[in-house]
């Protein structure tokens, strides 16, 4: 019997609680059951063929890539339409697409590494003397709690201020680099909230743990999460996006926003809230190596996972770079002009990713790429998802 379907939450609504990684006995990892999944059908292939392309002629998408893991196996990957309509050149799996605030999970991945080699605790103070990245980004007096923000309230969106809303610090002031954007936004932008009261996402603060990963490690962001995160699961093709079109990289899909524009604003500087570029199976990959799964092996320890993925009474759709539900499914959606994606964790072992090329503001394409995930999987009569 399946669990019941969760439902997709748009800005992953949560924060998660704070305990401390697990000291005691170790937690058992799950082996997956059963042992491994077969490759869909030629006849299941075109059903999910004929749902993709239902979704995409709803929605105007040029471009669908999807990709589908279990025990550490890629075990389905099809895309459908057109990387790039106007030179007529068909998308393929190995397409590349930015994938937005799926970027989260990676960065959160990132950080509980860095907590699990005793660098970094979820209470550090992120700002100020004597804070992890002391006064980087200005001096006191700072506008009242910027100085009582922890690590774990930056991971759990808690932090009481710079939401996504038409205000958000990451869309504004293109010219300025990720230093120059933090000092500005600590100086002119006082918290909506005292820290840790209040749910409230944030990209903004999904930006300053990239450069709390940069002051722990002395590396640039993307340079350590290839190293300790990516290579360690068999990624070796993501990287940050470009801003233009002209910056966009080989075998990177053009992106169409449908009455916003792609390449107006600054998508490098997003790196560790939402500038990554990556192929579906990518993304799939990095999940099922910290799935909580015992195969294949996590990157992380079990109890460190736990604590990343369990969700606070603040909000509890919400960790700590995941969103989570009461069924066990753990997942990451994400949205720029002319990009939507999502990425799914299964209580049943599965890991999936979907991306497009394409968004359209005030729609529900977003539930609608999710729902079409659990759908195109449901075609599949020997999975379980």
């Amino acid at each position: 019997m399946k669990l019941p379907r969760r439902q997709f939450i748009k800005l992953a609504a949560s924060a998660a609680a704070l305990p401390a990684l697990s000291l005691g006995r170790a937690l058992a990892q799950p082996a997956p059951n059963p042992e491994r999944v077969p490759e869909p059908t030629p006849s299941e292939r075109a059903a999910m063929a004929r749902i993709a392309h239902a979704f995409m002629q709803k929605y105007d998408v040029p471009a669908l890539s999807f990709a589908v893991g279990y025990a550490g196996e890629i075990v389905h990957r099809d895309a459908f339409g057109s990387a790039d309509r106007e030179r007529d050149e068909a998308v393929t799996p190995m397409h590349l697409f930015r994938v937005a605030s799926v970027s989260k999970m990676i960065t959160s991945a990132a950080v509980f590494g860095l907590i699990e080699q005793g660098r970094l605790k979820l209470s550090d103070k992120v700002f100020g003397p004597g804070a992890i990245t002391g006064t980087d980004y200005g001096r006191p007096p700072y506008n009242p709690g910027v100085d009582e923000i922890t690590l774990g309230q930056l991971l759990t969106h808690t932090a009481g201020g710079w939401t996504n809303d038409s205000r958000d610090p990451m869309f504004s002031h293109p010219r300025m680099d990720q230093p120059e954007l933090i000092t500005w936004t600590l100086s002119n932008r006082p918290l909506d909230n005292p820290p840790d009261q209040h749910y409230a996402y944030s990209n903004f603060g999904y930006c300053v743990l990239g450069r709390v990963i940069e002051k722990v490690t002395g590396q640039p962001f993307a340079d350590h999460v290839r190293a300790e995160v990516l290579s360690r699961c068999g990624v070796t093709e993501m990287s940050i996006a470009g801003n233009t079109l002209e910056q966009r990289q080989r075998d990177e899909v053009k992106y169409y926003g449908q009455g916003e524009n792609p390449y107006d604003m600054n998508v490098t500087r997003m790196d560790s809230h939402g500038g990554w570029i990556a192929r579906p199976a990518a993304i799939v990959r990095f999940m099922m190596h910290v799935d909580g799964f015992a195969k294949p092996p996590n990157i992380l320890k079990p109890q460190t996972i736990q604590t990343m993925t369990t969700a606070s009474a603040a909000n509890p759709g919400y960790a700590k770079g995941w969103s989570v539900n009461k069924s066990g499914n753990w997942w990451h959606g994400g949205s720029l002009p002319g990009t939507t994606t999502v990425a799914v964790r299964t209580h049943s072992g599965f890991c999936w990713a979907a991306f497009t090329n394409t968004s359209r503001a005030n729609s529900q394409i977003d539930g609608d790429l999710d729902k079409l995930n659990w759908d195109m999987v449901g075609q599949v009569e020997l999975w379980r998802a």
